[in-house]
């Protein structure tokens, strides 16, 4: 891909800093939804831990910080909350293990990024490309962004609720053609910011129709929430009119340190907490590779040589355990991030920089995280449509080189596909507490899993097939 801004490259201080805020836009209510999500869960005795949105979005700045010092400032891509963790932060909190116990499980998730980048650099990264070649990573990469078409979409449907709502999905595709059409259309500089415009445009037409509904009092037509934006800003200038405006982020170790002895921790507690977490941070493995295969193919420099798989996990494993010690949620590479080089074409790690500390400034700022928070979710749904299409595209295009008239890689190819799409997850085990499987792997990656039994399989044979064919031939006249 041609990119218009490289890696290396430094744009001028006032186009980079709204590339940056583009950057924040694309990953920051999918930041902010996993702590709210993670709020949602209850302990035994019936209390809620909260999370902060603006603590989430601070531990991802200092995060991505991380990464990209341990990358060299040589990917990309920036570090986000990640959704994967959902289940074992809904485990631990049921076990009652408070907030230590999701600080200490995401910094367990880190450690075994760490020792699997140690080990890396003791055998190399080889295997990588062995074990995941471009008929394997192509389809995994393109079922990433698949897989989570369906948020894109149940956000159109609904702007983030239940009820079906032909506007919501009028305003989602309105802002999808908007990032289309200037992305094609608009000039140099407009083809560098079209998620601010598009989004721009979705959120202006969702504030207007919006106030429509409100005025008319046609609940259809309320996509907006201003009673939300108004009730946050009025309680906090109840409490201090600085705090409305100017707010210290509630960082989950200080309420971890303040509530540490209502939830004790023993070596049982421990053990636990790592039984719950190492496993998925095995499995986020695959996604790891796979976010930094596309985002090569992308740039088209070879990541997993340069900087390296050793560094690439090192940041994204030890960024994240930064992430979650202040804001209880582990870091990932952000498919969204990705998605926004691609379409960009500005993959310049200065903006990424930047980025990170406009995070790490405007987590201080209520209104800002508010105004974020408060996106109609249908507007974001148009936008991910992009997003993830870009992501899905992207795996697609890694199959080019790849000769499917062969059935060992068709059978491959299809292993992977229409079992990631149709949902496909491995569970083991059972947490009683919960209700559910101890551990459970997901689609993406209970998918690579049989992607890769199915290349052994459909491989070795064709190699044992070969010699028999040999044997076939009629014997050399002598």
């Amino acid at each position: 891909m041609k990119l218009i801004y490289d890696v290396g490259d430094k744009p001028k201080f006032s186009q980079t800093l709204v590339f940056a805020f583009q950057q924040m836009i694309a990953i920051m209510a999918a930041t902010l939804l996993v702590p709210i999500l993670m709020s949602s869960n209850t302990m035994p005795d019936g209390t809620t831990l909260t999370f902060d949105p603006a603590a989430a979005l601070f531990g991802a700045g200092v995060g991505s910080l991380v990464y990209i010092l341990f990358t060299k400032r040589k990917s990309p891509v920036f570090l986000g909350s990640s959704f994967t963790f959902l289940g074992a932060y809904t485990a631990v909190i049921g076990m009652n293990y408070g907030y230590w116990g999701v600080i200490i499980g995401v910094a367990m998730a880190g450690l075994v990024y760490a020792l699997i980048a140690l080990l890396i650099k003791l055998v190399g990264s080889g295997w990588v490309n062995k074990i995941m070649p471009p008929v394997v990573i192509g389809p995994i990469v393109a079922l990433i962004g698949l897989s989570l078409s369906g948020t894109a979409t149940s956000w159109m449907h609904s702007n983030g609720g239940t009820d079906y709502n032909l506007v919501s999905i009028l305003i989602g595709t309105i802002t999808f053609l908007a990032i289309a059409f200037v992305s094609i259309r608009g000039t140099k500089t407009m083809k560098l910011i079209p998620f601010i415009i598009g989004i721009g445009v979705g959120y202006l037409l969702a504030v207007i129709v919006s106030a429509i509904g409100y005025a008319a009092d046609i609940s259809y037509l309320k996509l907006f929430d201003f009673g939300g934006f108004a009730a946050d800003f009025s309680s906090k200038w109840a409490t201090s009119p600085i705090t409305a405006f100017v707010d210290l982020p509630k960082f989950t170790f200080i309420t971890a340190i303040q509530t540490a002895s209502q939830y004790p921790l023993d070596g049982a507690a421990i053990g636990n907490i790592a039984i719950t977490f190492v496993p998925i941070a095995i499995v986020e493995l695959a996604q790891h590779i796979a976010d930094h295969k596309n985002l090569s193919n992308i740039i088209e420099k070879d990541l997993i040589t340069d900087p390296g798989l050793t560094r690439t996990l090192l940041g994204d494993g030890i960024g994240s355990m930064v992430g979650g010690f202040f804001g209880g949620c582990a870091n990932t590479t952000y498919g969204e991030s990705i998605g926004c080089v691609a379409i960009t074409k500005n993959a310049s790690i200065v903006s990424i920089f930047y980025a990170a500390i406009g995070c790490l400034i405007l987590s201080f700022f209520t209104p800002f995280v508010v105004v974020i928070n408060c996106i109609p979710k249908c507007v974001m749904g148009g936008a991910c449509v992009a997003m993830y299409g870009f992501i899905a595209v992207s795996g697609l295009q890694m199959l080019q080189k790849v000769d499917l008239s062969d059935n060992s890689n068709l059978y491959i190819v299809c292993a992977i596909l229409v079992s990631g799409i149709g949902g496909l997850a491995f569970d083991f085990g059972s947490n009683p507490i919960m209700d559910r499987a101890l551990i459970s792997i997901g689609s993406p990656a209970s998918a690579l899993i049989v992607g890769l039994i199915t290349m052994v399989v459909v491989k070795t044979k064709k190699k044992a097939d070969a010699p028999a064919e040999e044997n076939t031939q009629e014997p050399k006249a002598e």
